[in-house]
């Protein structure tokens, strides 16, 4: 199956749908003890993000 270049290098939020370029500004960057840097998704909050850079 050939990946089309317009969405290949989208992230999504596997909770809501919510789709925005891999690294873009859209997405909310919070730290988490023990975890590190997380991405998390600003329409609901879900860290469960698909990312692709």
């Amino acid at each position: 199956m050939a990946s089309d270049s317009a969405t290949a290098n989208l992230s999504r939020c596997r909770n809501c749908g919510f789709e925005a370029p891999g690294g873009g500004d859209e997405w909310i960057r919070i730290e988490v003890p023990k975890l590190g840097r997380m991405t998390q998704c600003p329409n609901c909050e879900s860290t469960d993000v698909m990312t692709h850079r």
